[in-house]
């Protein structure tokens, strides 16, 4: 299996649950480790930390994005991000299923991206499914929120502080509880 296999394989929402991925997964995890602790183990300059999270998502990230480590992801290749995109320090992105975030998105400290859930039955709790997390132009999401697998937020959202969001949040719209609930328009 390669990148480009997985990343169409995981756009059908498929169980991961055959030893060729669990294997592929596995190496992914060890180049993404070996990244991120280069990056949280040290003070680096915003170019170097761009400079880690272009080796880290496979591309060259926007000039105007700014991380503030430590940053923790165990995948990294799914991960695709905007022009002037702010994410705060001990974010963690679980991005096997793919994370988008859109131009203008300032995510606030310890957010976590959740791509992946486990089935329901017992028997099937060993297999992970994967589903994209998409967050639209101008997001903010609040400080320790987590953001549920298949989850698009629409443009100019707030997802408040501690929210945990489990469905799709309209544009213009702030929530926020757990779980996320509708608050008020903006």
């Amino acid at each position: 299996m390669n990148l480009e296999d997985f990343k169409e394989y995981v756009k059908a929402r498929k169980a991961l649950d055959t030893e060729p991925i669990h294997r592929f997964m596995d190496q992914m995890s060890q180049q993404a480790r070996r990244i991120t602790f280069r990056l949280n183990a040290a003070y680096h300059s915003p170019d170097q930390v761009r400079d880690l999270l272009s080796e880290l998502f496979g591309y060259r990230v926007p000039s105007s994005l700014r991380v503030f480590p430590p940053f923790y992801t165990d995948f990294g290749k799914n991960i695709t991000v905007g022009r002037q995109v702010f994410i705060n320090a001990c974010c963690h992105f679980q991005d096997h299923g793919g994370v988008t975030i859109g131009d203008g998105c300032q995510i606030g400290h310890n957010v976590v991206f959740a791509t992946l859930n486990h089935g329901l039955a017992p028997e099937e709790r060993v297999h992970t499914y994967p589903a994209p997390i998409v967050l639209e132009r101008n997001v903010w999401v609040g400080s320790n929120a987590t953001i549920l697998q298949g989850v698009t937020i629409g443009e100019n959202a707030i997802v408040g502080a501690g929210a945990v969001v489990t469905r799709d949040v309209a544009a213009n719209t702030v929530v926020g509880g757990v779980p996320a609930k509708f608050i008020k328009h903006i």
